[in-house]
């Protein structure tokens, strides 16, 4: 008897929810950084274990929009809670709630989706502090279950995993055993470069950052061939993406390609070109050419 539980990961931004959707699934297959808003479109995780398959939704962090993309971006987040089986509710071990996330937990309320309380990061915190967070959080919502992890390390994974098996339902898988996401190979690889984009450059340059793949094609001897464009906002930025002598963009993509080589298993030769195309985040055409579509 197989059995399916589509289980949607939300919190504001920087809680882990993609570090926890790569730890369950095992492989990486949504970019990290320290910086919040990396995750832009909602991610799907496939976790397949015997006669069961879990199906994740990573999303993006709950924030306040300032333009049509954090628009799309909290759009996502909205879609994202409602026809799901259960909502894992991200949080940092801290006992204090936020506008944002009072506006999450309403809207998760009239969802009226079960959700468990995951409380990420406990290897930050004393296990005495916890009881104060447990508290805090479950005075303003009636969570179904609350579990402590450590998505970094691994710590309490098979206690939320026990948790999420109470939400599935009999039928068939969504996807086959092997797989691990419906992300086409080409979105990984522009997703790839974005995060190293996210991880070498400071300020608010990577957040007006966007990468197309414009060739990916494969050579008799196996060796792939990729092209990415990354377009920026403004020519100063452009300047700083390139770097001295190149230097900065040469570091992106070295980065970059062999991240790609781990995951596709091939050897890959990858070139980069910077553009600018000004206040692309706040133009519908553009955001959809980058495939942010409210469907």
């Amino acid at each position: 008897m197989t059995e399916t539980a589509i289980i949607t990961i939300c919190g504001r931004p920087n809680v882990g929810k993609s570090t926890l959707t790569n730890a369950l699934v095992g492989e990486k297959i949504t970019i990290v950084s320290s910086k919040p808003q990396t995750t832009r479109n909602r991610i799907m995780g496939v976790v397949t274990k015997g006669e069961t398959q879990f199906v994740l939704l990573d999303t993006p962090g709950f924030i306040k929009p300032r333009n049509r993309l954090g628009d799309y971006m909290v759009n996502v987040v909205k879609e994202s809670v409602t026809d799901v089986d259960c909502i894992l509710f991200l949080v940092e071990p801290v006992p204090e709630i936020g506008p944002g996330e009072m506006s999450l937990l309403e809207k998760i309320r009239e969802s009226s989706v079960p959700a468990i309380l995951v409380i990420n990061k406990i290897d930050t915190i004393e296990k005495e502090k916890l009881l104060a967070v447990i508290a805090e959080w479950t005075q303003a919502f009636p969570f179904d279950a609350v579990v402590p992890v450590s998505a970094k390390d691994g710590d309490g994974l098979d206690i939320l995993l026990d948790e999420m098996h109470k939400y599935v339902t009999e039928g068939p898988h969504l996807f086959p055993e092997d797989s691990i996401t419906d992300q086409p190979e080409r979105q990984i690889c522009a997703e790839l470069i974005r995060e190293k984009i996210l991880q070498c450059i400071e300020k608010e340059v990577p957040h007006g950052t966007a990468v197309e793949i414009s060739k990916f094609s494969e050579r008799e001897n196996g060796i792939l061939d990729i092209e990415a464009i990354i377009y920026c906002e403004k020519p100063s930025h452009k300047g700083i993406l390139i770097g001295k002598n190149g230097s900065m963009l040469r570091q992106i993509g070295a980065e970059a390609r062999e991240e790609m080589e781990d995951l596709l298993g091939a050897k890959v030769f990858l070139q980069t070109w910077v553009k600018v195309k000004e206040n692309w985040r706040d133009s519908e055409i553009q955001l959809r050419n980058f495939g942010y579509r409210n469907e």
